[in-house]
């Protein structure tokens, strides 16, 4: 993003591997230099805790990378409610949407709800639903999640939380920055070690579940 000082190289094309590859860098006086945590750079520092936010652990290429999700959802007062996305998929926040007026009775036909990746990253990986997800929620009913939560999981149209790739990386990286808590599909509980951890890891398996575990 040409506003940070932080600069992303990913490639477009390469013979010899995956193009999802994917580095950060930070703008110095004397050039580039590579960040070497980019998990901390993408989560904001705040002395008090904020509703609406929530961390995610995705994958970029061969990378684990935490990433906050904020969300804000608020009532429309100017006629059409706005659905507002900055490096997220907007199709995609309209189905999580749907999914939890149908599946969890939130009302959001009269509610604006605007959703930001911070950092200036657009993600594309379907793992992170469930911290947009929680993000949403915690808008709503306008209570903060705790600091040291994290979320991977992708939600389906009938409210099932899904079995994501990678878990393994997703979690060490959680486990690596201090958080105490990784949400997670019941469904990737398969060969986890859940005991010999210092994250506790939380298994769901419905979004009604997610909710009533937070809230």
């Amino acid at each position: 993003d040409r506003h940070y000082s932080y600069r992303i190289l990913s490639s477009l094309k390469n013979r010899f591997g995956s193009t999802a590859e994917l580095g950060i860098y930070e703008m110095h006086e004397n050039g580039l230099r590579q960040v070497s945590n980019p998990s901390e750079i993408l989560i904001t520092q705040k002395d008090e805790a904020l509703s609406g936010i929530a961390i995610a652990a995705t994958m970029e290429g061969a990378r684990p990378l935490l990433i906050e999700t904020q969300a804000l959802v608020s009532q429309a007062v100017y006629g059409t409610p706005q659905r507002t996305v900055s490096g997220f998929d907007l199709r995609r926040m309209q189905l999580l949407l749907a999914v939890l007026e149908k599946r969890g009775g939130f009302q959001f036909g009269m509610k604006d709800v605007f959703l930001n990746i911070a950092g200036g990253l657009r993600i594309e990986d379907p793992a992170i639903d469930l911290a947009v997800l929680s993000a949403l929620l915690s808008s709503y009913e306008d209570k903060p999640l705790p600091p040291h939560y994290c979320f991977v999981g992708e939600v389906g149209l009938s409210g099932e939380v899904r079995a994501v790739s990678r878990i393994d990386q997703r979690i060490a990286e959680a486990e690596k920055l201090g958080f105490e808590k990784i949400f997670l599909s019941t469904y990737n509980s398969k060969g986890l070690d859940l005991k010999n951890r210092k994250i506790e890891i939380v298994l769901v398996s419905k979004v009604e579940e997610t909710y009533r575990l937070l809230f």
